[in-house]
């Protein structure tokens, strides 16, 4: 599988890495175990600087509308998403959906300023609850 990921659940942190090509189907598996782990509110860091879309247009709408499905079930948690810049545009769509709530969201073009950020204190205990959304 080209998406690897671990979940710490005593860090409350969710790591996704990419490493060749991601189909829908790799997508739907990582977003199926943060809720099968109850890991939606965790803060989460997704690397893709080594992975490659292998998503149609369609595919990325269908993947679009399960993350707003799984956002529906918890506040999701800051979000930093560390990628090339020449591969925004690609995810366009599913960038904007996962922008859509009102919680921490940062590019990163560097994994390590990615986690750092995570780690800073007014990100790591960032809960929503001030926002009214449901925890």
């Amino acid at each position: 599988m080209p998406l690897y990921w671990t979940i710490d659940s005593r860090e409350r942190l969710m790591t996704a890495v990419a490493d060749g090509g991601v189909g829908k189907e790799d997508a739907m598996a990582y977003l199926a175990a943060m809720v099968g782990a109850q890991a939606g509110s965790y803060r989460r860091l997704f690397d893709a600087i080594r992975g490659e879309p292998l998503m149609t247009a369609d595919e990325i709408m269908e993947l679009a509308v399960e993350v707003r499905r799984v956002q529906a079930l918890v506040a999701p948690g800051p979000l930093a998403i560390v990628m090339p810049r020449e591969r925004f545009d690609q995810f366009a769509r599913l960038l904007g959906v996962l922008a859509v709530p009102k919680r921490p969201l940062q590019f990163f073009i560097d994994p390590e300023a990615g986690r750092a950020w995570l780690d800073q204190p007014d990100v790591r205990n960032w809960s929503g609850r001030s926002l009214g959304q449901p925890l």
